[in-house]
């Protein structure tokens, strides 16, 4: 599933290309290019769940605002998003790249995918997915952005 969702992403949303996709056309597309019809029906289901945080039907756990408050991450948090990835997200949080409920979000897109396997990049591929999505955040996705692409880039050199 989230291969489909990155392939989603680079070739429809990344690449700005046409937004406005028939998504029986969509199905069809995906299911050419190799991916499985549940891998893609899942990979759906979790974009309709991403926006219904723009359209705002949906909205992440109600917090404290308190800046001093630290984020105790359940059970369940902890066996997907490792040290590396709850320290990327305060490390976003305290750059202002994520607040209070963007971090939520992004927490629970992560546990809403259905792969056994997640790590850093992928949190970071996450992470852009939500504040592409989330009306406001356009700052903040651009922030992402270019911390995401300097550090591979920095990496290859």
């Amino acid at each position: 599933m989230f291969d489909v969702l990155m392939y989603l992403f680079e070739t429809y949303i990344h690449n700005e290309a046409e937004l406005r996709v028939d998504q029986d056309r969509l199905e069809r597309d995906l299911t050419d290019a190799g991916f499985d019809r549940e891998d893609i029906y899942n990979a759906l289901l979790w974009l309709e769940k991403l926006a219904d945080y723009q359209d705002g039907l949906a909205e992440p756990m109600q917090l404290a605002s308190d800046p001093l408050s630290m984020r105790i991450y359940t059970v369940e948090e902890c066996e997907r998003l490792d040290a590396s990835c709850r320290g990327v997200l305060l490390f976003l949080e305290q750059i202002q790249v994520l607040n209070l409920e963007t971090r939520e979000m992004v927490i629970e897109r992560v546990l809403a995918l259905d792969t056994a396997e997640f790590d850093l990049e992928d949190l970071k591929w996450v992470i852009l997915m939500v504040l592409f999505n989330i009306p406001g955040c356009e700052n903040a996705y651009q922030q992402m952005e270019e911390l995401l692409f300097e550090v591979n880039e920095g990496m290859l050199h």
